[in-house]
Parts: structure tokens; sequence; C-alpha cells
């Protein structure tokens, strides 16, 4: 993180290295003039990461964030500004940060994969696999049949199994469920989601389902640290029902200030595909627990 020089606007600020796109230039090629002008240092590989739009009480800005993957050279203070590298748990606690570093922040803390198990297998037939499932991900507990007390035993079950695997499980039953027994966060579907006053307390992670732009805006607005976006592509679970394509999921996504998963006929084969649109990931049933 860099912090803004003396002179220039919100000075002694923190935020992201960067600047403006200047006309003719894609956003990658701004990139890599900014952080060669900034930090002399030669871009190799980068992607794109989080799109959102900030309102400050004079201007609207979009910030099209990207992920550095390779570059060259040690980053120098050409501009007579303080910077720092940080682990991505502390970005959001460096003081004073602008208020744009949060939702990149929150883009580069979560995993990029989001697994739903299958509504309809019996939850101790999938334990077994879930060795298979990508480190660190992020793994919906949804069982609709199973009655409150039955999935609240099997859910405890899977939080312990899954302790020190890496693997981040959200339940999404009522929300004291999920702090009661340990869970990494809570899922929210959209009805759940637009009923909500506030966002519930004692959760580290709040996710939301999300089908609409208003819905979107709702998770949003609520302090939710992501969403789930679909369908992308025509599913077996809702035949028939329209698909958005990625162009209509880029476009409904919007310019929200969360990340959001792309859902729907997808899998760890589309992530790259997904990201390419500005989505966090994929989340996906079958493409990760079939053999």
């Amino acid at each position: 993180m860099a912090q803004r020089p003396e002179g220039k606007i919100a000075a002694g600020w923190w935020e992201f290295p960067g600047g403006k796109i200047e006309d003719g230039e894609t956003p990658l090629q701004a990139l890599k003039r900014e952080l060669h002008e900034e930090l002399g240092v030669e871009l190799r590989a980068a992607r794109p990461l989080i799109r959102f739009a900030h309102d400050y009480s004079n201007r609207r800005v979009v910030l099209d964030t990207w992920l550095v993957t390779a570059f060259e050279g040690q980053p120098q203070s050409r501009e007579r500004q303080a910077f720092a590298w940080l682990p991505p748990a502390h970005l959001a606690a460096q003081e004073p940060a602008l208020p744009t570093v949060a939702p990149i922040a929150s883009a580069l803390r979560l995993a990029p994969h989001y697994v739903f198990t299958p509504p309809t297998t019996e939850p101790r037939q999938l334990l077994p696999r879930l060795a298979r499932l990508p480190a660190g991900a992020l793994l919906r507990l949804r069982w609709p049949g199973l009655s409150d007390g039955d999935y609240a035993r099997h859910a405890a079950e899977w939080i312990a199994a899954t302790r020190s695997s890496g693997l981040q499980l959200l339940l999404d039953r009522d929300p004291a469920m999920a702090v009661a027994l340990g869970a990494a966060g809570w899922h929210a579907d959209s009805r759940a989601l637009m009923q909500l006053q506030a966002r519930p307390p004692g959760l580290e992670l709040c996710v939301a389902s999300v089908h609409a732009a208003a819905e979107l805006e709702r998770a949003a607005a609520l302090g939710f640290d992501a969403a789930v976006l679909g369908s992308v592509q025509a599913t077996a679970s809702h035949p028939g029902a329209p698909a958005l394509g990625w162009s209509g999921f880029a476009e409904r996504r919007g310019l929200v200030p969360i990340p959001v998963y792309a859902l729907g006929g997808l899998g760890p084969a589309e992530l790259e595909q997904a990201q390419a649109h500005y989505a966090q990931g994929v989340a996906g049933i079958s493409a990760y627990w079939s053999s």
C-alpha cells in the first residue's frame, strides 16, 4: 500500500498504487504506466480483481482493480510517498485508509471457489470427498430437506471434520445457529436478504444469493462480504430458466463494492473466464463433487 504524499488530495491516507486512465488507454495499459511512474516496477502479468464505484462528496470514481501476479524491479518512492507490504488480513486495518481500500481488501481475502453441497445427497456420503475440494474454499452446507435439528447435528460434524482443512463452512439456516456452532459464516437466500434490517451480529462472513440488481445493492448496503449471482449458464436444476451469459453477468453485477461469485453450470474450469469478467470466482455444485 502507498501513502498519498503531501500536496495531493487526501495527503497522508493509505491506498493501493495506481492512478487515472488516460485517453486512449486500456485499464491494463494504465496500470502498467502508473506502476512504473509511481514505483519504478515493470508489470509482467495481471488479471482483473474487482471493479466498483465509490461516491465522494463532489464526484464518483470507478475503480478498475487488478491483481498483479508478476513484476520486475524493486518498488521505489518515486513520488516521495511511503509504502508498505501488508498481508491481506491487515489491509483494511491500515490507518488512515481511503474508503475504497475495504472492497479491494475483501476481494484479496476471499477464496476464488465457493462450493455448495448437493442438496439431496446424504451428508455422510460427502464427508470422504472433502479432501478433493480446493484448499481454502468457501463451503455452503445446503440441505433444505433436513429439519433444523438434523441440519445442526450434521453441521457440527462437518465443522469438526474441516477444522484443520482450511475450508470455510457457511450455514444457511438461522444465523444464530452459525454463530453458536462456530461456523465461518452464514449464507442468506434472496428472500432472507430482503427481509433483513441489519447484518446479523457475530458472523465473520455473510454471503447472499442474489438474482436482481436491487438485491445485490441491498447486500452491499447491509455490509455483506460477498454475493452469489446467477445463473450464468443453463443448469439441470433450473430447466428452462434464462441464462445471463457472461455479458449479462457483468451487466447485472454492475459496480457494487462487494465481491460477487458467478453461479450456474460453472466449476473450476470456468474460473479464469469468470475472473476476466470481474467475478470473485465461481460457485458450483456438481463440478466440485463429481468423480
